[in-house]
């Protein structure tokens, strides 16, 4: 049978995901609310029951790092990501973060300290690059779609 289109896959997929997450949350502890969509190449290094809570109509994308606790210490440090939040491919989220509700946080950034809400965060270490912005379910920019470029200014 040929495949007509990859969305003939999106079921099997979000059946993936959801009983992914389900198992996150019953072996590791994470909180993590239903209509958060989680990759299934995302890792997480909560330690205890409660060491990440990630919030509403999140999307942590491929590749992605949340570990609670510090090495230096050797304590756990919850990590908590709000509402309608993209977590770019490949990046890090480091013990203690708290990220706020509707933040960008751009692929291959390593967060390491508390992000507020409403703002686009890059680089190594990451830094606010852009605030109030309007974001949709996700982590989507407001006004963007399939055919729009964003121009910075």
């Amino acid at each position: 049978m040929a495949l007509k289109s990859i969305n003939q896959l999106r079921r099997l997929r979000l059946l993936l995901t959801g009983l992914r997450r389900r198992w996150l949350q019953w072996r590791t502890g994470l909180v993590i609310h239903p209509s958060c969509s989680i990759s299934l190449s995302s890792r997480f290094l909560p330690h205890q029951p409660g060491g990440v809570t990630i919030g509403a109509d999140t999307l942590i994308a491929f590749k992605t790092l949340i570990d609670a606790r510090d090495l230096a210490s050797g304590e756990v440090r919850p990590i908590r990501i709000g509402e309608r939040c993209f977590i770019g491919g490949g990046s890090m989220v480091l013990p203690g973060v708290t990220i706020g509700s509707e933040v960008i946080v751009a692929a291959g950034a390593v967060v390491a300290t508390d992000v507020p809400d409403r703002c686009i965060v890059a680089g190594t270490p990451a830094r606010i690059i852009r605030r109030d912005i309007e974001v949709g379910r996700f982590g989507r920019l407001k006004g963007a779609d399939a055919n729009t470029r964003l121009h910075w200014r």
